[in-house]
C-alpha cells in the first residue's frame, strides 16, 4: 500500500511538472501509463456539465480567483468543495481543440478560478478573448466532460 500512495504521488508529480515544462507531447499516453503503473484508477475523476466565459462578458477580470492572469483554454473555474484550486485537471474531450495558437489542445486545464454559478459538478471553461474565442468549444458536448485530477500546481498556471 505504501509503494502504490509513493508511486500515485511520484505520477501526480511527474504529470503536473511534465506539464508545466511543455515537456509532455502525449496526453494518450501519459493516461496509458498512468494505468500501467496503477496511478489513475485511484486519481479522483469527475462526470461535469460545462459552460464557458470569456474576457469581455459581463462580471470576467482580467484575473482569477488565485490573483493570476486568467489564461485562454487553460483556466477552468470550479466549485473548489469538489475540485480543489491549483489541480491540474486532464479533461479527454478537450483533446485536439484549436488552441489560440493555432496548436492543439493537450487536455490539460488548471482549476485556479471559481465563480458564483459554480456548484457541484459543473465547470467553467474560459476561452480567451471575445466570443468568438468560444468557436473552438462548439465541437464538445459540455452537458458531459469527464475531468481526472493528474497534479498540482504552484503559484499560477503556465500561460
Amino acid at each position: 500500500m505504501r509503494r502504490r500512495l509513493a508511486a500515485l504521488a511520484a505520477m501526480s508529480l511527474l504529470a503536473a511538472s511534465s506539464h508545466a515544462q511543455a515537456a509532455s507531447k502525449d496526453p494518450v499516453g501519459d493516461l496509458i501509463m498512468s494505468v500501467i503503473t496503477g496511478g489513475l484508477p485511484t486519481a479522483p475523476g469527475w462526470n461535469l456539465k460545462a459552460t464557458l466565459y470569456h474576457a469581455g462578458a459581463k462580471g470576467v477580470g482580467a484575473l482569477d480567483s488565485l490573483g493570476c492572469r486568467v489564461v485562454a483554454m487553460r483556466t477552468v473555474a470550479v466549485d473548489k468543495k469538489l475540485i480543489p484550486r491549483r489541480s491540474v485537471l486532464f479533461i479527454k474531450e478537450t483533446v485536439g481543440l484549436s488552441m489560440p495558437d493555432g496548436s492543439a489542445h493537450d487536455g490539460y486545464w488548471y482549476a485556479s478560478d471559481v465563480g458564483g454559478a459554480i456548484k457541484g459538478e459543473r465547470i467553467d471553461l474560459f476561452t480567451g478573448a471575445g466570443a468568438g474565442s468560444m468557436h473552438p468549444m462548439k465541437a464538445l458536448n459540455l452537458s458531459r466532460l469527464s475531468a481526472v485530477k493528474v497534479g498540482d500546481f504552484k503559484g499560477c498556471p503556465p500561460q
